[in-house]
């Protein structure tokens, strides 16, 4: 009787181990001789910290969402697996004030729930679950911003967006997760003035990017060096729908000034129709075109691709 009873115990936590599946897992299991993360986070902040590196780094828009949910945990797991540099994720508040990582102000396109993300409770949207590319469920979550910071800590670097408006409430969580040195914050149409009174002496702790859109802000080459003679930032995100502009011609200067210079490879409105998509068939007319106007910092929805043509140049380790 004690054999048969001290079989079943055995039988029933052996059972039990095996559903208690890990949340995120390490793609690199089984591609380590094709893509693998070489950089340790110092090496990926020095990169960070000099404007006229010739290794371009590798930004991931919404983490790896081709294969895994856009903003999860696992997609912010795959990039640090691949070697990026960056992940890029996107912020919102809830109803009881708990930043949560999700792009869309409603939860309808990327999740299983509906409505407002700022009308639920963090509880309630951890009852949700996220949904893959082709808008099916899957068993990942919506992290929160402290989730998303614990996982990339000591790893990868972050680029917060949409965080602007909740940058108090931001830094909190960033100074006890102790992840202000790899944070990026960013924000569009905000004078150096503006962001000297948000910010104040937090400017000295964090990394902020500004956003010049060479489409909307007419004189974007003055508030470029209007940032860089006040607050010089360590980069910029220049945005643009059509390739016109001299300020694409200068990307040496701003580089020589301290400002690295970051693109998006994402599609035609950020970029004047050198995106992703088509460097799948043609690498050097987008990716090349970048390479040769001295960009360092590219965001892109192919990471793995991207990584791939980067190294093969011998622009990337």
């Amino acid at each position: 009787m004690r054999n048969k009873l001290f079989f079943l115990v055995v039988l029933f936590t052996v059972f039990c181990s095996c559903k208690e599946a890990p949340s995120i897992t390490n793609v690199n299991n089984s591609t380590k001789d094709s893509i693998s993360n070489n950089n340790s986070i110092e090496d990926l902040l020095n990169n960070l910290n000099n404007p006229t590196s010739n290794k371009i780094m590798v930004i991931s828009h919404r983490g790896d969402w081709r294969n895994a949910p856009e903003n999860s945990l696992q997609a912010i797991q795959n990039c640090i697996d691949l070697g990026v540099d960056m992940v890029e994720i996107d912020v919102r508040k809830t109803n009881d004030n708990q930043l949560v990582v999700i792009h869309d102000s409603k939860l309808d396109r990327t999740t299983t729930g509906k409505g407002l993300v700022k009308e639920w409770t963090l509880d309630s949207l951890k009852t949700l679950r996220l949904k893959n590319g082709t808008g099916r469920p899957t068993h990942h979550r919506i992290p929160t911003l402290r989730e998303a910071l614990l996982i990339a800590k000591g790893k990868i670097l972050i680029n917060l967006d949409k965080c602007y408006d909740y940058f108090d409430d931001a830094y909190k969580i960033i100074e006890e997760t102790g992840t202000t040195k790899q944070v990026v914050i960013k924000g569009y149409n905000k004078s150096v003035e503006d962001v000297q009174r948000d910010f104040g002496n937090k400017l000295d702790s964090i990394i902020f990017m500004p956003i010049i859109h060479l489409d909307k802000q007419k004189n974007a080459k003055s508030i470029l060096f209007d940032y860089q003679n006040k607050i010089k930032p360590l980069a910029f995100e220049i945005v643009f729908s059509q390739d016109t502009s001299s300020v694409l011609n200068e990307f040496s200067e701003i580089k020589n000034n301290g400002s690295k210079v970051w693109v998006n490879s994402l599609w035609k409105s950020l970029n004047a129709g050198y995106e992703d998509d088509i460097a799948l068939n043609n690498r050097d007319s987008i990716y090349g075109w970048y390479v040769d106007k001295g960009v360092n910092m590219i965001q892109t929805d192919r990471p793995a691709l991207l990584l791939k043509y980067l190294r093969s140049k011998g622009l990337h380790d």
